[in-house]
């Protein structure tokens, strides 16, 4: 490919462009309002030396319009009101009190109740914040008494509380599933397919489950080697400390506790499975189970309709004033040639397609570090992902591996958001690199998961093609 000084005119701009959004996102600037401020002074800095078309920056109204009428974008108010209301619902507390009951007696049981409450939790609600500081109140302070390690017990509730973010339903499925339908449209028209299939977020949650299911087995395999390996930092409860509790009442008590949140996650992944409801519909239905709940647990009044809507509202208006922000940032990028550039060098380096996948991957991974899942997805995926959906990967593969390697980012220090969930529950006593060091196993059994996956796509692409053909 030639170079012309016009173009390394471009390729210093947009460099400097993703320097500096980078760098106002790690000082802490907000930041929807980072990527259109950075967008906005780069577009007007471009306009004045002739290297960008302000012209580019009229569309926005119509991109705004496009986020404001998708309906897929509905169900993420439904799944996040979903989600605190069941916070409020006591079903996490009942769950792990239960599922101690029914494993306290094996080494490392009490481990394992937390990451199968995690896995029945994140198939509830998806929202990660609420299971981590659920899970954190309410068991750190049972497995630290019961001779857990502190770092072992802490890095199990970060581990089960981020499998929100893979299990569906899942807010970040939802959001990527919006971004990987357009890049892969965008991409089949670049390549002259004016016709392209849709990749649905249904096909994207049926996608997930298996990898999920797999990576919940994972943490249960590691949980039981290391209580096997190290026996004094994952006791089992001795007998004469637990409840003495028979079979018959134990049975009943599994029974009650397990039937609602299982009916609940039938009601909406069913719902999607058998196509009677879109992700939209079954988002409501989910909402109105939630509802119904707490009412059964006595657990719900005005007040507490008040404060779930409230932060319900927060939550949403975060999410699509980022989405609002990254529309702009996009747009001003491939104003300056951006995504013809990314395509160019990805397309040009030695090695194909899996050489473009591993930096993909690595540069997510890294991302991690520093920003949010979010911002990753709104940010990084609409350069690469048309780019890389060119080279005729299977993009619901791709999303899912994106999916895994995002829900790394919760437990990567310095600014991994589980870990600073529970470092906001957690008693003084526990120190911040007990929490580090305990997240540091898992974020390799996630990466070990991402290579699982690249080995064996069909963990991803098996199920959507079994149900939907």
């Amino acid at each position: 490919m030639k170079v012309t000084n016009n173009m390394i005119s471009h390729e210093l701009i947009i460099l400097f462009m993703l320097i500096s959004l980078l760098g106002a996102l790690m000082i802490g600037f907000p930041v929807a309002f980072t990527l259109s401020g950075v967008a906005l002074i780069f577009g007007v800095i471009g306009s004045s030396i002739n290297l960008f078309d302000m012209a580019f920056i009229q569309a926005l109204p119509n991109r705004i319009y496009g986020i404001m009428t998708n309906d897929l974008l509905i169900a993420v108010p439904l799944f996040v009101f979903m989600g605190v209301m069941l916070e409020r619902s006591k079903i996490a507390e009942e769950l792990l009190d239960t599922m101690a009951q029914l494993l306290g007696s094996l080494k490392g049981g009490l481990s394992i109740s937390v990451t199968i409450v995690g896995a029945l939790l994140a198939a509830s609600t998806g929202i990660v914040g609420a299971t981590v500081v659920t899970m954190g109140l309410l068991s750190l302070p049972t497995m630290l008494k019961k001779g857990y390690a502190a770092s072992i017990s802490c890095g199990t509730i970060c581990a089960a509380g981020t499998l929100g973010q893979i299990i569906p339903p899942s807010i970040v499925l939802i959001l990527l599933g919006d971004q990987i339908s357009a890049a892969y449209q965008q991409a089949q028209l670049a390549k002259g397919n004016f016709a392209p299939e849709a990749v649905s977020v249904t096909d994207l949650f049926m996608g997930a489950l298996l990898p999920g299911l797999c990576l919940v087995f994972l943490y249960i395999l590691w949980q039981i080697i290391y209580a096997n390996i190290y026996p004094k930092n994952m006791p089992a409860i001795p007998k004469s400390e637990r409840d003495m509790v028979n079979f018959v009442e134990l049975r009943n008590r599994v029974i009650k506790v397990l039937i609602p949140p299982l009916f609940l996650i039938f009601a909406v992944l069913g719902s999607i499975l058998a196509g009677l409801a879109t992700p939209t519909e079954s988002a409501g239905v989910g909402a109105i189970g939630a509802m119904i709940l707490a009412y059964s647990r006595k657990q719900l009044n005005i007040k507490i309709l008040k404060e779930v809507a409230v932060s319900t509202a927060q939550t949403t208006s975060m999410v699509f004033t980022i989405l609002i922000g990254a529309a702009m940032f996009s747009l001003v990028f491939r104003g300056f040639g951006g995504d013809e550039i990314v395509a160019d060098y990805l397309m040009s380096i030695q090695g194909g397609v899996v050489t473009a996948i591993i930096i993909t991957m690595v540069l997510m991974f890294l991302l991690g570090f520093f920003l949010d899942f979010i911002e990753i997805v709104y940010v990084v995926l609409p350069i690469i992902g048309p780019a890389i959906l060119m080279m005729d990967i299977n993009p619901l593969w791709f999303a899912v591996m994106i999916a895994v390697n995002l829900q790394t980012s919760f437990l990567t220090p310095p600014f991994g958001f589980s870990l600073f969930y529970l470092r906001g529950v957690a008693p003084p006593k526990v120190l911040t690199t007990d929490i580090y060091r305990g997240a540091a196993p898992y974020v390799f059994i996630q990466l070990l998961m991402l290579l699982i996956l690249a080995i064996f796509p069909e963990l991803a692409t098996w199920l959507p093609s079994v149900l939907y053909k």
